[in-house]
């Protein structure tokens, strides 16, 4: 009999980390899930003597305390991949979070950014000082090329291939693929390399090379996705856009008006990187929704 608590310990670094090459962010969400679970259920307790009234249980409980509707199907999902994972290794005779029916969630589509907006925000911003140089460049390539911010943070400047105006990214579980930057991006790119030296101010990576990541901070070291959206939602307040923005705003901006332009649906998907067609297709009826919203205000017979 094995205790909860260690095939917990087992599924996050065996099968999430080594095998699917999750994130930090992911390992830690998913960390966080089955952690609470098994201080629910019994950190001792043995796997295959759970059943899905205690998992409906654990979901009742966390309702009883506030939990809103979409943090319950995270942790039933979480709990669906973690008895998944048992079950493939015998260590439990059937996954019983598929018996548990997912909470109804109604279909949320992103705050998106117009071109309007996003290219005030763009020609707004300052191009003095490396520093500024930098954060153009982010943005620039947030919305240019639509990565995802642990993508943009993960960047090296080998990724960078200027002759094909191209990056090479390292998507989720480390799927690599292609994705265009075009000619405002290669400008404010260049611009920012020629200053990044002096953004480094002395600072080293470890035994006193210079850091191979594309963007760092002062000290040399590589700059995190949380750097990154303070210095979006920093600008997105100091230029009058919505405080709610984020870094994956751009990424929602850069679908859904490449989509408005005409773009085909499945080059969209190769650029963002998504496995499913399903995903990139929100983007249509963000933009049906967008669509509506133009002909309530204007047409005469709405």
């Amino acid at each position: 009999m094995a205790a909860l608590a260690s095939e917990i310990d087992d599924f996050l670094h065996r099968y999430l980390r080594a095998e699917r090459h999750a994130s930090p962010h992911t390992l830690r969400n998913y960390a966080a899930d089955l952690r609470q679970f098994a201080a629910f259920a019994g950190a001792e307790t043995d796997p295959a003597a759970l059943d899905h009234i205690r998992i409906r249980q654990f979901l009742a409980a966390l309702h009883a305390r506030g939990a809103q509707k979409a943090s319950l199907a995270r942790r039933l999902a979480t709990l669906r991949s973690f008895f998944r994972y048992l079950a493939r290794e015998g260590r439990v005779r059937d996954n019983p979070a598929r018996l548990v029916s997912s909470p109804k969630l109604g279909r949320h589509l992103p705050a998106i950014p117009t071109a309007e907006q996003v290219n005030r925000l763009l020609d707004a911003l300052p191009s003095q000082g490396p520093r500024a140089l930098r954060d153009r460049a982010i943005l620039e390539l947030l919305y240019g090329s639509g990565l995802r911010v642990s993508e943009l943070a993960g960047l090296d400047l080998a990724d960078l291939d200027f002759g094909t105006e191209s990056l090479r990214v390292s998507g989720k579980g480390r799927k690599e693929r292609i994705v265009p930057f075009g000619s405002k991006a290669r400008a404010a790119l260049e611009a920012y390399l020629s200053a990044r030296a002096q953004l480094l101010a002395g600072g080293t990576a470890a035994g006193g090379r210079r850091p191979a990541a594309l963007f760092v901070n002062r000290r040399g070291g590589r700059l995190t996705t949380r750097s990154v959206a303070r210095l979006v939602k920093g600008y997105c307040l100091r230029f009058g856009l919505d405080a709610g923005l984020h870094p994956h705003s751009f990424r929602h901006a850069f679908a859904s008006h490449l989509l408005g332009e005409g773009a085909d649906l499945r080059a969209i998907q190769e650029m963002l990187g998504h496995k499913s067609l399903a995903t990139t297709q929100r983007y249509t009826q963000t933009n049906i929704r967008q669509l509506m919203e133009v002909y309530d205000r204007a047409h005469p017979k709405a």
